[in-house]
């Protein structure tokens, strides 16, 4: 065996030791999980941002809005929108902005489920400057407003509802409990323009945020196909969180479409 003076034993000790820790490092891969938030933006008298959750690999597992306690008073008494940018860690979801549509009377026909105040919190597939393309106008404009997609795209028991500019139809399950006797408390909309779904929308009444309740994670029914590439949400959550003093509304259990 071949015998090396005692400084070259050293050396070549501490370089053996460098290359096991330098294996053991590229075999374990660097933890990429954390909240990510967006910018804040002003709402009532308080404030929201849009975040996404990522999981150890880095992959979205959430996105949603966090809310203070105070976004629910001071807030006007004609229709409003608070548009609401994403963190660049939410580039792999298929969503590009959000946006809270204040209801202070509700839509719809009098006497309907949604005629009470609430939120319409919009996560949209499409871009800002996408959606403000979104008009009545005249016959062709007309048209891609009420073109529905493909019934592969249109989760199974769901029905067109109303239209609406800026928006475009908007979709409903008609099984859900505000249609089946009970008050309405939140509910799950998907939204369509020129034949494309380009929203999911978590729909809040004002009344049951102002419980503070749970965080309860809700099933979402799931279309065959998708309009837009990225992550999706199978179920969407909303709750209250004391310590953070947040109101947090988000699209959950993202999964790759």
């Amino acid at each position: 065996m071949q015998q090396f003076p005692h400084g070259v034993r050293a050396r070549l000790a501490m370089a053996m030791a460098a290359g096991v820790l330098l294996g053991c490092s590229d075999s374990t891969p660097p933890d990429r999980s954390g909240i990510f938030y967006g910018p804040v933006t002003a709402m009532a008298d308080g404030t929201g941002r849009a975040y996404v959750s990522l999981d150890g690999s880095g992959a979205p597992t959430d996105i949603g809005l966090a809310l203070t306690e105070s976004t629910l008073t001071g807030l006007p008494t004609d229709k409003a929108e608070f548009v609401f940018a994403l963190p660049s860690q939410a580039s792999a979801t298929a969503y590009r902005h959000a946006a809270i549509n204040w209801e202070p009377i509700g839509h719809g026909a009098p006497g309907t489920a949604y005629t009470v105040p609430h939120f319409d919190v919009h996560f949209y597939t499409i871009t800002e400057a996408q959606r403000a393309a979104i008009v009545l106008g005249d016959s062709t404009l007309a048209a891609r407003m009420v073109r529905p997609p493909s019934a592969e795209f249109i989760p199974a028991g769901y029905v067109v509802g109303g239209a609406s500019v800026q928006m475009g139809l908007h979709w409903r399950d008609p099984t859900a409990p505000e249609f089946n006797g009970q008050p309405f408390g939140k509910t799950f909309i998907y939204g369509s323009y020129d034949g494309a779904m380009i929203f999911g929308e978590p729909m809040i009444a004002k009344t049951y945020l102002e419980t503070k309740p749970p965080a309860v994670v809700t099933p979402v029914r799931l279309p065959a196909q998708y309009s837009a590439r990225g992550y999706q949400a199978t179920s969407y959550t909303v709750g209250y969180d004391a310590t953070a003093k947040e109101f947090r509304v988000s699209l959950s259990g993202l999964v790759s479409r």
